[in-house]
């Protein structure tokens, strides 16, 4: 069994629980598969894709970085209301998007799970969104300096979005 699989159970598991002590779940269940759902977390990214230039363009570069995860993330939402998941777990989240990419079920490109990956500190890759936002978010750098890194994340989240509709919208 893969380590995504593995996730997967353990989040099911984790959210059955919290769900059964009467809690608002952190994990992944098990939904009707519902596109127009889907649609909403794509409207999401789409709203988040625009915010990354009106960040920039308005001297809060800084939150750029937040606009370009959040972008990726819910398009990897999307995809997983559209095979019966909701998850409110980033790290449940990207083992579902493995997953589907494992068995074969989409097709997506790996660089934007790789984005979104959180890594150990002595494998740190600070050219990733994750590292960036959380830099951003919680240091006290208040503006990303090169603008060729903003244009390099929109054309991410453009990327990320068109293939995230081929697989919501494919028949």
């Amino acid at each position: 069994m893969t380590h995504a699989k593995n996730k997967i159970r353990w989040c099911l598991k984790k959210a059955q629980e919290e769900i059964s002590q009467n809690k608002k779940h952190r994990g992944l269940i098990e939904v009707n598969q519902n596109v127009n759902e889907a649609r909403k977390h794509l409207a999401k990214a789409e709203h988040n894709l625009l915010a990354i230039n009106y960040f920039a363009e308005g001297g809060f570069s800084d939150w750029s970085m937040s606009a370009v995860f959040y972008c990726i993330y819910h398009c990897f939402l999307a995809i997983a209301l559209k095979f019966g998941y909701e998850s409110r777990n980033q790290e449940c989240t990207l083992a579902l998007i493995k997953h589907l990419i494992e068995t074969g079920k989409i097709e997506i490109n790996k660089k934007f799970i790789f984005s979104l990956e959180t890594y150990d500190e002595k494998e740190r890759h600070e050219t990733n969104i994750i590292e960036k936002r959380e830099f951003y978010t919680y240091g006290t750098t208040s503006s990303v300096n090169n603008k060729e890194e903003i244009e390099t994340n929109i054309q991410l989240c453009k990327e990320c979005l068109d293939q995230t509709k081929e697989i919501i919208f494919k028949k």
